[in-house]
């Protein structure tokens, strides 16, 4: 047993706090596309850089262990007057086997029971 509260990390032993998640399905494919997004870093918010300490991993960490993810993309959002404040982090990574998105959905059912979070269909 790794940890009884889910939680997600890019930097080793700081827990970020997801703000959002897609999932989709690849068209004409069995991949499924998961967007994960970050209104804040808390890493940022230490003033820790993205070369220290950062494996260009997403660590999701739960009671069954560890899961590594490489996202396939980081996109940074910005806002505000003149567009130069960050507004959030989007990570997007693929899964394309069944037992990898069975282990995924684990997690993240987990996460979003412990954090309050609810599923929302989009399309509507």
């Amino acid at each position: 047993m790794v940890s009884a509260t889910p939680r997600i990390e890019i930097f080793d032993g700081i827990s970020e706090e997801l703000s959002d998640v897609s999932l989709r399905r690849v068209k004409d494919s069995a991949t499924r596309r998961v967007v994960m997004t970050f209104s804040s870093l808390q890493a940022l918010e230490k003033l820790n850089s993205f070369t220290k300490g950062s494996s260009n991993t997403l660590r999701l960490i739960d009671e069954e262990g560890v899961i590594a993810i490489e996202p396939q993309s980081v996109r940074s959002i910005y806002g505000g007057e003149e567009k130069d404040e960050l507004k959030a982090i989007e990570c997007r990574f693929d899964i394309d086997r069944e037992d990898h998105w069975e282990r995924f959905m684990r997690f993240m059912h987990r996460y979003a029971e412990a954090n309050g979070m609810a599923y929302g269909d989009s399309s509507k």
